[in-house]
This record gives structure tokens, C-alpha cells and sequence, in this order.
């Protein structure tokens, strides 16, 4: 076995404040979040998953490899209050545990005090920069230096740092000077989202995301009127709402499916002619790369995160964050079949190549075996 020296050991990772099991179910993300602990646990001794949810959070276990134990909240119902005393209200626990790691940067205070305390091992993971995040939605908030003091509290706690996309592991870099960084992307289960033999509904187009400002939904709907496509949109959030009404008053034919389970994706991607994905700002988006190891033709924006999986004209194509932008990509993609094709199985080769998880299991394990060698 390549990484023997972990079958003793021990990982904890704690949830973001406030995340539970359920908030996973309930938002379909629970089948691809928990995939690389999964394949983790075939490694370690034991995994402990610190969450806030309740006792409600016991019920998903049958999502998890036997040696994963959920630690639900108790004693505390405020998030907040109970991500401070969590060391302390789980210290039997935690006292034992040789590795910690955060899921993101919110609730990674609640790991650094264990650290502190106990002296573990703690890797410090973020998929989005919270500080970069949070400016460009309230830039004239204060609560922005509050988050950037935390984010360097944590890394100057940390023993390791992973970052998920390019432009958050160059931030990290120059603002924070981690002892120990890796750039690991986000993984993509390549043997659940991969081509399948399923007949295409001409003109037809997905999203599949948040639905709010920074995905930037609204440009997408603008971008389809007077089209003849139709859109699907998966995903639930505050602007939902007037998404809809939007579509109907410019006669746009979209269709609103909610939230949808992970694996349940495949089957409906393989359906469409090409995904979409408009954002203002990404981190490493997720459902790009599942669409892309479906082997679908994509559109994405051309900002950070989304432009280091999308090389333009090769495995996609890179466009404006405005309507008549994307418009016009959409066009100039479903206008031109042989263009879907190649980049379609090119899309496929960049998500074996960079992306699968298998790849990107080995190389988190290998940073574990290095901290405790």
C-alpha cells in the first residue's frame, strides 16, 4: 500500500460555519462532496466529519465509507458561538486526532484553536478566497478586515495550505506566505460525469449553478432573447424569482428545475448541446468541469477560475461577461457542428488529464504522508 503510514492515523475535517450533511442533500452537492473522502478513508484509520447540522445529520450516513463518523452539533444551537467552543466541547475527540483540515475558509478559526491546543496537524483548504469573495460583493463593508485577519490567522496556524484554483493560490501567496502551499484543483468523479450515449435536444442549452449575482444568470436570459434555444437552468438562489419573471416577459423558453442530486447530473448534461457557465467570478466552478468531462461543447466567462480550465478555441470558448457577448458565442457554437465535436472530446481529454479524482486523491495523500513522515 503507497501511503501505509496513514493506516493509523486519523483526519478530521470541519464543515464551513453553519454547513451540515443536509445542507449538502438538499442543495444536490452531497454525492460529490463526500466522493474524496471516500476514497481518503481507504487510507486513514478514521475520519471525522465536524458539522453543524443536528442529530438530522446521523441520517446521511449511507452516503459515507464505514470508518467516517459524523460529529453533529450539540449543546449549542448558534453556529457562531458553537465553532468557538467546538475544541473544547469535542476535546476527547479531537485530542486523538493527528491531521485536521478545513473544508473552507469560514469555521477554519474553530481547527486553528484545536491546533493550538492540542497540537495536531492542521491543513488549511480553500476553494474560494472569502476576502476576495466578500470585497466584490460589499466593498465598502468593514467586515472585510475582520475576514482577512482571520484568513491570516489561519494560515500562520497552518502546517499546510491547499488552494484550488491558480489566481486564489498566487493571492495566497503574496498576501499570506503559507510555510507549506499546494495548488490542488477540484476533482471530477470521471467514471459518473463522462460521455453517454444519449440522443441531444436540438437547441437546447444548461446552466448549472447558484442563482445569484456572481453567476450572472440575468445576462444569460438577456443573451437568449429572440433566440431559438431553450435553457435549463439548475440550481436555486435569490434571484430565482425574478430569473422567471425575466424569462417570461422576453420570451425566453427556460426552463427552472431547482436543485438536482450530483449524480443525477450526467444523464441530464448528456441531453444538451452545450453548457453555459456566464459568471463575474469563479474559483475552480465545479459544474464546468462535470460538464466538460461529460464531453459537452462549453461557453464560459473569461475571468479567473474559469479561464484556467477553458483554453479558447481548444477546449471551449471564452467570451464577455455581458449579454450580447455571450450571445454571440452562443451563436457562433451552435452554428457550427463540427466546432461542438472537437471541442467536446477535447473538453473530456483536459478533465482526464487535470481533473479526475483519482489524480488528485494521490496528491492530497502524499501531502498528508509528508507532514507525518
Amino acid at each position: 500500500m503507497k501511503y501505509k503510514m496513514l493506516g493509523d492515523k486519523i483526519l478530521a475535517l470541519f464543515f464551513s460555519c453553519g454547513v451540515s450533511l443536509k445542507t449538502w442533500h438538499d442543495t444536490g452537492m452531497i454525492d460529490r462532496e463526500v466522493a474524496i473522502y471516500n476514497e481518503l478513508s481507504k487510507h486513514f484509520k478514521h475520519i471525522f466529519f465536524f458539522t453543524y447540522g443536528d442529530e438530522d445529520d446521523l441520517r446521511f450516513k449511507s452516503y459515507l465509507t464505514q470508518n467516517i463518523t459524523i460529529i453533529p452539533k450539540k449543546y449549542i444551537s448558534n453556529s457562531l458561538l458553537y465553532s468557538f467552543m467546538l475544541p473544547i466541547i469535542h476535546h476527547k475527540t479531537l485530542k486523538n486526532v493527528d491531521i485536521l483540515k478545513t473544508n473552507q475558509m469560514s469555521a477554519a478559526w474553530s481547527a486553528a484553536l484545536t491546533k493550538l491546543i492540542f497540537r495536531n496537524k492542521l491543513v488549511v483548504r480553500t476553494g474560494f478566497m472569502w476576502s476576495v469573495n466578500f470585497t466584490r460583493e460589499y466593498p465598502k463593508s468593514r467586515k472585510k478586515l475582520l475576514i482577512k485577519g482571520v484568513e491570516r490567522f489561519a494560515y500562520k496556524i497552518a502546517d499546510a495550505t491547499i488552494t484550488s484554483s491558480e489566481s486564489n493560490f498566487n493571492y495566497v501567496e503574496q498576501n499570506y506566505h503559507p510555510r507549506s502551499h499546494i495548488f490542488i484543483p477540484n476533482y471530477v468523479e470521471t467514471d459518473v460525469f463522462k460521455p453517454l450515449n444519449r440522443t441531444k435536444n436540438r437547441g437546447s442549452i444548461c446552466f448549472v449553478g447558484s442563482l445569484y449575482r456572481a453567476k450572472n444568470p440575468l445576462a444569460l436570459l438577456e443573451a437568449l432573447k429572440g433566440l431559438p434555444y431553450c435553457v435549463d437552468i439548475i440550481g436555486s438562489g435569490p434571484q430565482s424569482s425574478q430569473l422567471q419573471e425575466v424569462a417570461r416577459n422576453n420570451g425566453v423558453r427556460a426552463n427552472f428545475l431547482g436543485n438536482i442530486p450530483n449524480h443525477e447530473l450526467p444523464e441530464i448534461l448528456n441531453r444538451h448541446e452545450l453548457f453555459v457557465l456566464p459568471s463575474l467570478w469563479e474559483g475552480m466552478p465545479k459544474t464546468l468541469l462535470e460538464a466538460m468531462a461529460c464531453g459537452l461543447p462549453v461557453i464560459g466567462t473569461n475571468v479567473t477560475g474559469i479561464r484556467e480550465a477553458i483554453k479558447d478555441g481548444e477546449n471551449g470558448i471564452l467570451c464577455d461577461t455581458d449579454s450580447n457577448s455571450i450571445r454571440h458565442a452562443i451563436i457562433h457554437l451552435m452554428e457550427d457542428e463540427k466546432l461542438k465535436e472537437r471541442l467536446g472530446e477535447n473538453a473530456r481529454k483536459t478533465i482526464e488529464q487535470r481533473f479526475s479524482l483519482t489524480k488528485l486523491v494521490d496528491k492530497e495523500l502524499e501531502l498528508y504522508g509528508q507532514l507525518l513522515a
